[in-house]
């Protein structure tokens, strides 16, 4: 399993962008090895992290060449206040049974 975290600052929001975000997010769920998403806010940063879960890297790469993505990349001043994506191989999750199947669940490789 992989998961790809986009961390960014926003600077300003609109129609644009909420089309945008949302038509991407309905391309990656509709994608073969997209397992789920979550999303976390810093209130001491600022920041804000989504992070998505896929199957391989294939099912990402995907994603990542979706003509609708690179719109949104190359329109991403317009938006944000700086971004870092961090690309990770999920080797092993844990924990107790109290989320459910709230998340993704990987085996050691």
């Amino acid at each position: 399993m992989y998961s790809s975290t986009f961390i960014f600052a926003k600077k300003q929001f609109d129609e644009a962008f909420h089309r945008l975000d949302q038509e991407i997010a309905a391309i990656a769920k509709s994608i073969p090895g997209y397992l789920g998403e979550e999303a976390w806010e810093n209130p001491q940063t600022g920041l804000f992290s989504n992070v998505y879960y896929w199957s391989s890297l294939e099912a990402l790469q995907i994603l990542v060449d979706h003509p609708r993505h690179l719109e949104a990349k190359a329109a991403q001043e317009n938006w944000l206040a700086g971004y870092q994506v961090i690309i990770s191989e999920v080797i092993k999750t844990y924990g107790d049974s109290k989320f459910g199947e709230k998340w993704p669940i990987a085996t050691a490789t």
